[in-house]
């Protein structure tokens, strides 16, 4: 998240003040005097948000609120008021001011305010970043949503797989869009221009199975579950792939493939067969940030869908979804987000049942199993991602019973 700030203020003391108690808060202070002097700043593509003074020589804050909204809307602007000012910024949150503060201010509620906006200038920019990416970037980016190195690296590894013409095994927990991701590799491959033929592997019969084939020659099948395919059409897979078809297979499956074959639910060969490129889909409790950016898209689909306007989602109801599990992943917070636009966003409002403490601690522990997640279960290497005291770190395990090893893949 960005933690720039660029403070603009006449009275050099409150200027050094100012950038001191940010700084002291670790954000990135960037102090200047004047309108003018900020002007050059004030840009689209500014990271951070603007605190600045109302009564300015020249050109005041009203002045700058105008201006910023000009050039981005979206980007957060904090007024500095005094006692006799507080009508004018009032006026000023109607024109679009994101706060405004009454001087003097305390450091704590100073900090308040501008973590708030820091915010949500970061979500702003990460929808940006991911409807540019869904606009002009490949099946890849246009599909699989998040900005979490782990989606990255999904995404990085859907692009390697594609580009072969070997079987593929895509894993994941329910709910996970194991199925939207066979169909990304299909549209990334060099058969992307063939038929796409969607299947459940359970009931499928030897015959059934070389009709699929005959229909997806020239493009992609894809078997949902494979974990159910009967015994004996397995068989006839094994047998059909080892001579050669016109289709690349693609098989989907929530179980443990592996686990199965080796205790003899699934034919051992054909495991091996399909596992030639595997695709594993990482459960959002192993990358909450991406909640926010997915949670955003989906009430943006689900308004379209029901022909109303998108609805303004607080940042205090992201905060509450991130602090849930979520083991339904992608499609329990889809369905989660078709009820906050139909006004029964149940998740958020018994997460806002907790104290302030309870949410804070199930944040924490998404963020400490996301890390772990990141780093494949190593727990030195995630403490030091967290920049944490390797005994501060687990002691955080011991308290929410994680364990390290649940997270080694």
């Amino acid at each position: 998240m960005t933690n720039r700030v660029l403070v603009v203020d006449d009275d050099a003391a409150v200027r050094a003040a100012l950038g001191q108690t940010l700084e002291l808060a670790e954000c990135d202070a960037i102090t200047v005097g004047s309108f003018v002097a900020a002007k050059d700043l004030i840009t689209p593509d500014f990271d951070g948000v603007i605190l600045s003074d109302m009564r300015m020589p020249g050109r005041d804050g009203f002045h700058l609120l105008r201006y910023v909204r000009e050039v981005d809307a979206d980007l957060p602007v904090i007024l500095l008021t005094g006692e006799g000012d507080i009508p004018m910024a009032v006026q000023a949150m109607a024109e679009g001011a994101f706060d405004f503060l009454e001087k003097p201010c305390a450091s704590a509620d100073l900090m308040a305010v501008v973590r708030r906006a820091l915010k949500t200038r970061a979500l702003v920019r990460e929808n940006r970043a991911l409807k540019s990416r869904l606009e002009s970037g490949d099946p890849a980016a246009r599909m699989i949503f998040g900005t979490s190195p782990q989606v990255e690296e999904l995404r990085a590894r859907t692009r390697a797989v594609a580009a072969t013409g070997a079987e593929v095994l895509v894993t994941g927990a329910p709910g996970g869009g194991i199925s939207k991701v066979a169909e990304v590799i299909h549209l990334m491959s060099p058969r992307g221009q063939g038929p796409f033929v969607k299947r459940p592997a359970a009931g499928l019969s030897a015959d059934g199975f070389a009709d699929l084939c005959r229909e997806a020659a020239g493009g992609s099948l894809y078997l949902d579950e494979i974990a159910a395919l009967p015994s004996e059409t397995q068989y006839a897979m094994l047998e059909a792939l080892e001579q050669g078809i016109e289709a690349r297979v693609l098989v989907g499956s929530v179980a443990d493939l592996a686990q199965e074959a080796a205790e003899g639910r699934f034919l051992a060969d054909l495991f091996y067969r399909l596992d030639v490129m595997r695709v594993r889909i990482p459960a959002l409790s192993e990358r909450p940030e991406d909640i926010p950016v997915l949670f955003s898209h989906y009430v943006a689909q689900a308004a379209e869908q029901a022909g109303i306007a998108m609805p303004d989602i607080p940042q205090e109801h992201l905060a509450a979804l991130m602090a849930q599990d979520w083991p339904g992943n992608a499609r329990s917070l889809m369905s989660a987000a078709m009820r906050f636009v139909l006004g029964m966003p149940e998740e958020a409002a018994q997460s806002a049942e907790l104290g302030l403490a309870e949410q804070l601690a199930q944040v924490e522990r998404s963020l400490l199993i996301a890390a772990l997640g990141r780093q494949n279960g190593n727990a030195s290497a995630a403490a030091k991602a967290l920049k944490l005291p390797r005994k501060t770190f687990y002691d955080k395990l011991a308290r929410y019973g994680i364990r390290p090893e649940d997270y080694r893949r």
